[in-house]
This record gives C-alpha cells, sequence and structure tokens, in this order.
C-alpha cells in the first residue's frame, strides 16, 4: 500500500489553499517549452511552507495548541514557523550552526524560538527529540511523513493542472519529501511524464540510494560540501523512498560551478532571485540537453524545472552575478 496518493494530496491541498500562494509556472527564456514551477515565490520563499502547513493543519487543535518544534538548516524551519504563526500557536526550531544567516533570520521574523545544534542529522534530531520530551511539543518532521509529503505534492498537482501536456519534471532531492510527492501527482494525473531528481556532485545520497535499491547515509562532512545547503540531507526518508523507487525515472548530478552558473543565469536572464538549491534543476536540464546521462534522456515535450526556493545570502547572490559578467 502507498504510504500517499493522490487524493492524499488533493486533501492537502484543500487544507492548505487559504493559506499557501498557488505559484506560477513561467515560461524561461530557453530555447523550447521549458517553464520554471516559482516557488521562489512561495510566501516564505521555499516549497516547505506547503508540508508544514498541512501538517499543522490536520493536527487536532488541543495537540496543536500545545506548540510544535522542527529541525532544518533553513527552509523547513521558515515553513513551520510561518505555519505556527498562522496557528496562532508556538513554534521552536533546531537550526544547525552552518545554517545561512539570512535563513535563520526569516525563521525569527516569523516569532519563532531558535535553538543552534552541531551541523549533523543526528544533532538536529537529538535537539528536537529532547525538546518534545521536555516541553511537550510535537515534531513537525522535515520530510519524512504523509502529511508533509502530500503537502509538497501540492507543487505537482497545480504542475499537472497548468501544462497537461508536461513530459518531463525536474526536482531537487534532499531528504526526498518533495520530489516524492511531486512524483505522486504528477505520475498519477500524467502517466506520459517522467520525474527526475536532481542532487549536487557532493551530497549524491539519494542517487545513491537509488540504484543501490536500499537507503545509503552519507556522512555530514561529505553533503556539508556543497553550496546548496537545502540538500545537505545525509540520507533519503524512508517512505521517500518507496514513493521515490515506484514513481521517480532517475537522477542526474550536477557540479557546484554549474549550480553557481545556473543561479546567476536565473536573475540575469530569467529575472528570477534563486538559491543554489533551486538552481539545481536548470543546471541538470543543461546537463541533459547534451545527451543521456546513464540512461536518463529528456521526453519531447514541455519540461517543467522545480526553483525549490529563493532564500539566498545578498553577499552569496552578488558574487555569482559578479562571476557571470
Amino acid at each position: 500500500m502507498n504510504p500517499v496518493t493522490l487524493d492524499d494530496v488533493r486533501a492537502a491541498a484543500d487544507r492548505i489553499r487559504s493559506a499557501v500562494y498557488r505559484t506560477p509556472t513561467v515560461r524561461l527564456p530557453l530555447d523550447g517549452a521549458v517553464y520554471a514551477k516559482a516557488e521562489n515565490l512561495q510566501r516564505t520563499g521555499s516549497f516547505k511552507l506547503r508540508g508544514a502547513y498541512n501538517f499543522l493543519a490536520a493536527l487536532p487543535e488541543a495537540v496543536r495548541r500545545r506548540g510544535v518544534v522542527a529541525h532544518s538548516s533553513g527552509n523547513h524551519a521558515q515553513g513551520v514557523a510561518c505555519a505556527a504563526y498562522l496557528f496562532g500557536v508556538h513554534a521552536t526550531i533546531v537550526i544547525p550552526d552552518n545554517a545561512p544567516a539570512v535563513k535563520v533570520a526569516r525563521t525569527l521574523a516569523w516569532g519563532a524560538e531558535v535553538v543552534r545544534c552541531a551541523p549533523s542529522s543526528r544533532a538536529r534530531e537529538e535537539g528536537a527529540e529532547r525538546l518534545v520530551r521536555e516541553r511537550g511539543y510535537t515534531l513537525v518532521p522535515p520530510f519524512d511523513h504523509p502529511w508533509i509529503i502530500a503537502g509538497q505534492g501540492t507543487a505537482g498537482l497545480e504542475l499537472a493542472e497548468d501544462l497537461p501536456s508536461l513530459k518531463n519534471v525536474l526536482v531537487c532531492v534532499g531528504g526526498g519529501g518533495l520530489i516524492a510527492g511531486v512524483a505522486t501527482a504528477v505520475t498519477s494525473l500524467l502517466p506520459d511524464a517522467q520525474v527526475i531528481g536532481v542532487e549536487p556532485e557532493l551530497a549524491a545520497d539519494a542517487k545513491d540510494s537509488f540504484e543501490a535499491k536500499r537507503l545509503r547515509q552519507w556522512p555530514a562532512e561529505l553533503t556539508g560540501r556543497t553550496m546548496a545547503d537545502g540538500v545537505r540531507t545525509q540520507s533519503l526518508g524512508q517512505l521517500n523512498f518507496e514513493l521515490i523507487r515506484q514513481r521517480v525515472r532517475g537522477f542526474i548530478t550536477v557540479s557546484e560551478e554549474a549550480i553557481q552558473e545556473a543561479t546567476g543565469w536565473y536573475a540575469l536572464e530569467a529575472k528570477l532571485v534563486v538559491e543554489p538549491t533551486g538552481a539545481l534543476t536548470l543546471a541538470a536540464y543543461r546537463r541533459l540537453l547534451a545527451g543521456p546521462i546513464d540512461g536518463i534522456a529528456l521526453q519531447d515535450g514541455p519540461t517543467a524545472l522545480l526553483i525549490s526556493g529563493g532564500n539566498i545570502a545578498p553577499a552569496m547572490l552578488s558574487a555569482f552575478l559578479s562571476a557571470q559578467r
């Protein structure tokens, strides 16, 4: 039995409709029918609000009132903080020391309490688990939960509605909540479309797991090397992995140089502010234009690149733009 179905994604869409933006599907200034699902224009600058709000909305009111806790490198933190603010409940977020300052500041701006920790998945999890025990909070997981997956999948539902002739969807992959949800929605509604995952070469644990047909975990010191901080997760979630194996065509990896170039291109050519994680899919699309990679090829027809977020530090964006000139 699938952990998440199209009906679950549709139910999530109903729950979040009043609070979460339906982001535009933007045609990019590229040859062919290439579109971006612009989650950088989401209420918190990232798709993460979708899953976080769906999770809080699904909780019994008495449980929600006790407060929530989450662990995140930044965008999930903002999503949970915003959702808690909208529901009028307290949120505490455990954030690693190496998280971008801009994401921490915006989490605080939504009224959340921030607790810092060492930059590893285990340190984050232990910090959040301690707060659950000590304060009675409910943990809002970053990716490995049906409500989170269904919430993130609403981006795929919107894509399928906007582009019914869609043939390719490229999605960045960290813990796998986004791609699992998007793939569930897209492949259920558009069976001829393929969903392709994208990771940095320096943090390719999902590709490793997919090819090994079992979950593989990478050390934090390896995944932490990439500038794409939104996908520094060390392993896919178990529920996410099950859906990914069923519905995702495969994975493409990209270099740090390609990520930087794609981030700068978005700002200069598409007039979109995109963080490095959000630029992964453009970098992969450029690779695929040259031909198949590991047996994965673009199908003829419209292609959608999911931009996961736009929360980039101004200094980083400035440096990337200078490098483009």
